[in-house]
This record gives structure tokens, C-alpha cells and sequence, in this order.
């Protein structure tokens, strides 16, 4: 069979694929810590449930409009306008299945063939991917653990050419954590107007920060750079609603318009009954409380599993201020990322992310969203490992 030469292209999800293989070794009855998946151990809020069930009672089974449902178009209209000081109408979004989807969407509007996309890395290993099933070219700006994995306004300009046409934008960051102050997204966010580009910022895991720090979206810093801001966004992370695949795309209403067309012939719309849900995460005043509890109990568990990093000589990692993965530097150790890892789990049957995905071979990622015993016996595991190299 011969396949389209996009296939070619694109390699497979290494953290599903790891993901993935945890599983099976758990399902063979093997006791397997796995730091591997970016998904909270939570359920999701018994409010968000109720309400989809609702909507099921009520019959809310049928095709919707492809979009998205209007009351949950005009409720991220407002969370975007209340929470992140923009200035978006219902119109400006589209409702789509995950936020990956949502990205997806974005590049087959946006991106033609030649056209070039200006990545920070370590990335998101999506991110070159989508880029290269648009038939545009990923240009990679490397980053460092000095600069807490945030690519620079002397790199960012560095790497603008007349092909440049979008820069991802992702804070908080998946792998690393870090997370952009105001001063440096204004920095950011100058370039891109003088260079009249477009940015797409990632903002799945704002909900998720620490030590007192505040996500600021670009889009909210003046009008020039809202007109030039697509926001990506979803209900995954924050609200433990994974499975759910729910995320949408804000933006330009023209953007917008495009991504619907997309969609139509691709997915239509995203689960009716579902997006009920959704619109209860965001309305109902039971949802601060749940999201409270689970970022302290990310917070506890960001605390345990860096100081149990720090005590090993041949590890270290910069302090994430979001989401919930660490990203460790493993270059004292004389292996690369996969090597590491492929060991590890042979090993010590403990499943980690190899950062060749994000780009970084000399580090790996763990994910602390998952329970404190969990953590220390990974951890204890880990060191075992690493007093055999």
C-alpha cells in the first residue's frame, strides 16, 4: 500500500506510545509507577458530571451546530474576557474535541506549504507535527535550564525570516513548567507586532500555577497584539476532564470562521451532551472549590518530588512555576533519553518521558499528577536505578 509521503513525515506520540506500554505491563499484573501521563488523577467534579447527565435526560443527544452549543460559545466568550482581559463574542470561538484539536484545526487554516512556524523548545512534542502535516517547516529556537526554558526576544527576532508567518506561544509549559512573566511576554508580544506576525498561544494549563504566580495571556496587552492572538485552550487539564475531549480555539472571527468550515468536514460538531458539562465548569460556583483542592494537592506533590530530585547528585531541574511535570536534566548520567528510559522501565518498572520528544535528548519529564505514594516509591526507585549506572 503505498500512503500519502505526510505520513512519512510525522512520528508517532512517544508519550502515548509510553504511556500506552505502562498500561500493558500494568494490566499484566506488573507493578508499574508511571510518571508518564500529562493527566490529573482526579475525577472530574461530581457538578460537571451531573450537569452532562442532565443534558442526557433531557435529550441532549442529537447533532449541534458545528462550533459548538451558543451558551458554551458565549460562556468561554466570557471566561476569556473576565479571567484573561481580552475582548471576545461568542463568535470568536470555536468549540472543538480537546485542545489538541483545537491546534490541529488552527495550522490547516492558517499554514501553507513554505510558510515557517517559530517553536520555543523543549516543546510540546505536537507542535513540529501539526506543522508538518500543514506542509509548513517548524523552525526550532532551542532554549536552556539558565533561562528557565524561555526563548528570549534576541532569539525570537533571530529567528524571524520573510516566511515567518505564526510562534507558539506556551505558558504554562508542557514539558517544562515554566511559566512567562508580564514583562517578558510585552517583550514577546513587541517583536511580533513590528514583525506583523501571528502567535498562538497555549494557555490548557493556566489554571495550573504556583508560589503566587499569575497567568497573563498576550492577547490581553493592547489592541495590536490581540488582533494578531489565537488562543488555545481547554477543559483537560484544570478540571480533570481528560476523556471529556473538549477544548476550543479563540480568535479572529474570520480564523474562526475557517477552522468551522474545517471542522465540518472532518468531526462536525463536538459531543452534545458533553459540552453541558463543560458549560457548568465554567458557570457553576462549585467549580473554584474542586479546582483549589486539586492545585493544593498538585503543590504538595510539586514540593516532595523536587526535593527528592535535588538529593540526587546526578539530577537536576529548574523549579516549575505551573502545570505539573518536572523536566530533568539526566546529562550526568552518561545516557541519553531514551536510553534512560528504556532502562528505567525494564529496570525499575518506572515509566518516564524520553525529552527527545520535547526536543531536549538530555533530559526526561516526569508528571506528578498522581498520588504521593506513588511519587516516593518512583522516586525510591529511580535512585536505585541510578546507583546501578
Amino acid at each position: 500500500m503505498q500512503l500519502a509521503s505526510r505520513v512519512k513525515q510525522v512520528t508517532p506520540s512517544l508519550t502515548l506510545a509510553i504511556t500506552a506500554k505502562a498500561k500493558e505491563m500494568k494490566n499484566q499484573g506488573i507493578d508499574v509507577c508511571s510518571f508518564s501521563s500529562g493527566e490529573p488523577d482526579f475525577d472530574t467534579p461530581q457538578h460537571i458530571k451531573k450537569a452532562a447527565s442532565l443534558a442526557l435526560d433531557q435529550g441532549k443527544t442529537k447533532y449541534g451546530p458545528v462550533a459548538g452549543e451558543p451558551q458554551l460559545r458565549e460562556a468561554i466568550a466570557c471566561k476569556l474576557n473576565n479571567d484573561n482581559k481580552s475582548n471576545y463574542s461568542s463568535d470568536n470561538v470555536i468549540v472543538t474535541n480537546g485542545g489538541k484539536h483545537s491546534l490541529s484545526n488552527l495550522m490547516l487554516a492558517l499554514i501553507d506549504k513554505g510558510d515557517e512556524v517559530i517553536i520555543p523548545a523543549p516543546y510540546w512534542l505536537s507542535y513540529p507535527e501539526m506543522v508538518k502535516l500543514a506542509e509548513g517547516t517548524p523552525v526550532i529556537v532551542e532554549t536552556t535550564a539558565q533561562s528557565d526554558y524561555k526563548i528570549t526576544p534576541e532569539q525570537l527576532l533571530e529567528a524571524i525570516t520573510p516566511q515567518t508567518k505564526l510562534f507558539i506561544l506556551n505558558s504554562p509549559s508542557n514539558p517544562t513548567g515554566t511559566v512567562y512573566q508580564p514583562e517578558e511576554i510585552k517583550a514577546l508580544a513587541q517583536i511580533i507586532v513590528e514583525h506583523d506576525l501571528l502567535v498562538v498561544s497555549d494557555e490548557i494549563y493556566e489554571g495550573i500555577l504556583y508560589d503566587g504566580v499569575e497567568h497573563i495571556s498576550i492577547a490581553s496587552l493592547g489592541g495590536e497584539i490581540f488582533e494578531r492572538t489565537i488562543i488555545s485552550n481547554g477543559f483537560a487539564k484544570s478540571y480533570s476532564m481528560t476523556g471529556w475531549r473538549i477544548g476550543y480555539l479563540a480568535g479572529p472571527k474570520e480564523l474562526i470562521k475557517a477552522t468551522s468550515t474545517i471542522q465540518s468536514h472532518s468531526t462536525s460538531n463536538v459531543c452534545t451532551f458533553a459540552q453541558y458539562g463543560a458549560i457548568a465548569a465554567l458557570e457553576s460556583p462549585e467549580s473554584p472549590p474542586c479546582l483549589q483542592t486539586m492545585l493544593d494537592a498538585f503543590t504538595q506533590r510539586r514540593r516532595v518530588i523536587l526535593e527528592r530530585i535535588r538529593a540526587i547528585p546526578q539530577l537536576s531541574c529548574p523549579t516549575p512555576m505551573g502545570a505539573f511535570y518536572v523536566f530533568i536534566d539526566i546529562s550526568k548520567t552518561g545516557l541519553n533519553s531514551l536510553e534512560f528510559c528504556d532502562n528505567l522501565l525494564a529496570k525499575q518498572q518506572v515509566a518516564a518521558i524520553p525529552g527527545r520528544a520535547f526536543g531536549a535528548d538530555d533530559c526526561i519529564r516526569l508528571s506528578y499528577a498522581t498520588d504521593l505514594a506513588s511519587i516516593e516509591e518512583g522516586m525510591d526507585r529511580i535512585e536505585r536505578f541510578i546507583n546501578t549506572l
